[in-house]
């Protein structure tokens, strides 16, 4: 009889180990197992990059040193002057609607994105290296915590840099510091603000080395792309357009740009003609006429 309560106890304890060791794809927190791309053809192509704006310093989600899986990280003090060149994933229907690592809810359908060291919330614009696509994204998570990887995007993000069928990328993140004054720098560097107010009047009659507004179809490490892209574009609408190269902190980037035109509005109206030909990823920015 001792003998058959000894075994008993034992075979709790053992139960009890298992329960208590920990469950790396914490699969009893979400309804799914594995991740998955979400049902239905979604359409990527109109959706805004996160706009970058000054937000408190928060202590949620940015404890350091912090341990996942018996590593451990460390955040950095601030993200000023932060880029780096690795693997994206990307995440979706698994981590839906779940909170992530600063307590908001993560959305695959929004432009954000979880790293490892950088403070969040944050901001990033993440390219695609193969492609010169590029998307800023909200960093508002902790991850990837697998492999060589530096960073997950939620699935739109993902689709707008091209890579959500093949599940990763080689990309640059270049992070984006917003200052109390609205001013902006990116890997360090100042940056415009995105979708600053436009100054019509000067851009009625840009002389040479002034800035003036362009839509920009794509960007490349190397100009064969370019030229292609180029070609196509030339053939679907009439307006004036060029390949500018450029040096950039990220190395010579051959840049597809249509324009240059006298407001926004023009444009953006433009943009919506290039859109209805297909050309799909293009972002409106001022550049050097």
């Amino acid at each position: 009889m001792k003998r058959h309560v000894l075994l008993l106890v034992f075979g709790v304890l053992v139960l009890v180990g298992c329960a208590s060791s920990p469950e790396p794809d914490h699969s009893s927190r979400y309804t799914l197992s594995q991740d998955r791309a979400p049902s239905g053809n979604f359409d990527a192509s109109g959706l805004a990059d996160a706009t970058p704006r000054f937000e408190e310093p928060r202590r949620a989600g940015n404890k350091s040193p912090y341990q996942v899986w018996g590593k451990e990280y460390h955040v950095l003090g601030n993200n000023e002057g932060y880029v780096q060149r690795g693997t994206a994933s990307w995440y979706g229907e698994k981590f839906h609607g779940h909170k992530t690592s600063n307590g908001e809810v993560f959305d695959m359908y929004e432009m954000s994105a979880a790293h490892k060291s950088l403070r969040i919330p944050g901001y990033a614009r993440v390219t695609n290296l193969d492609n010169g696509r590029s998307v800023v994204v909200r960093v508002n998570d902790r991850g990837p915590f697998h492999g060589d990887r530096l960073i997950d995007l939620s699935y739109a993000a993902a689709k707008k840099l091209g890579y959500q069928g093949r599940g990763t990328a080689r990309v640059e993140v270049a992070a984006i510091t917003v200052n109390r004054d609205g001013s902006m720098t990116l890997a360090g560097k100042p940056f415009p603000e995105s979708g600053a107010p436009v100054d019509a009047e000067r851009l009625k009659d840009p002389g040479p080395g002034s800035e003036a507004l362009f839509v920009q179809l794509g960007s490349f490490s190397q100009r064969n792309p370019a030229e292609a892209l180029l070609d196509r574009a030339r053939r679907a609408v009439a307006n004036p357009m060029r390949v500018r190269e450029v040096e950039t902190a990220s190395g010579r980037f051959h840049r597809v740009q249509v324009g240059p035109f006298r407001d926004e509005d023009e444009a953006l109206r433009a943009q919506s003609l290039l859109e209805n030909h297909g050309f799909g990823q293009s972002i409106l920015l001022t550049d050097t006429h």
